[in-house]
């Protein structure tokens, strides 16, 4: 199935199941984006180290668990 083909149909699905104007609110929460976001996501996270990484987890555990 090509892309179009599967965007039309499900289309379709959210015209037959919601109707018009449901279809047309439910379209517009959608936020698609934009850029690269494996390629930013590699860089925001090149330098971190992943025993690091787990350590900050730890801390934010340990705050919420404090907090509440």
């Amino acid at each position: 199935m090509t892309s179009l083909k599967l965007r039309e149909q499900g289309y379709q699905v959210l015209l037959e199941n919601l109707g018009q104007i449901a279809t047309i609110r439910f379209l517009q929460e959608f936020d698609w984006g934009h850029g690269d976001y494996t390629q930013e996501h590699q860089q925001i996270l090149k330098n971190v180290r992943r025993d690091e990484f787990w350590s900050d987890i730890a801390k934010l555990r340990q705050s919420k668990q404090i907090k509440n």
